[in-house]
């Protein structure tokens, strides 16, 4: 086995334990999807600020850094880089800056997918 292909899988099990406590969360808790996703990146982010993601991030790179946890915790870094270079002011600006790409990303495809779709009521 080769490094390349134990990233893949470590990847796959990082990504696949949060998947597993999302579906959990939404299993076995009265949780609307949306204060899940809150918790979520509320999470990447704290975790983030006490050192422990940086380590699950290196464990499992793209499986932990993918989910929405791991864009809480692109928040906090770009947000702990601008403090360091700006001091306060970096706190409300790094975050915008690290995410930035994601975010147009999400709104630039939610806008394709709402034009080329048509969205048909739950039943």
């Amino acid at each position: 086995m080769n490094s390349g292909f134990l990233s893949y899988v470590s990847a796959f099990i990082v990504g696949g334990i949060i998947c597993t406590v999302g579906q959990v969360l939404i299993d076995k808790t009265k949780l609307t999807a949306a204060k899940i996703l809150v918790l979520f990146v509320t999470s990447g982010a704290v975790l983030t600020a006490l050192g422990v993601y940086q380590k699950i991030v290196d464990i499992g790179g793209a499986g932990a850094t993918v989910p929405l946890t791991g864009f809480g915790y692109s928040l906090a870094k770009g947000a702990f880089k601008e403090v360091d270079q700006f001091g306060l002011l970096g706190a409300f600006t790094g975050g915008l800056k690290a995410t930035a790409a994601g975010i147009t990303a999400a709104v630039v495809f939610g806008y394709i997918a709402s034009v080329a779709f048509r969205p048909k009521a739950k039943r």
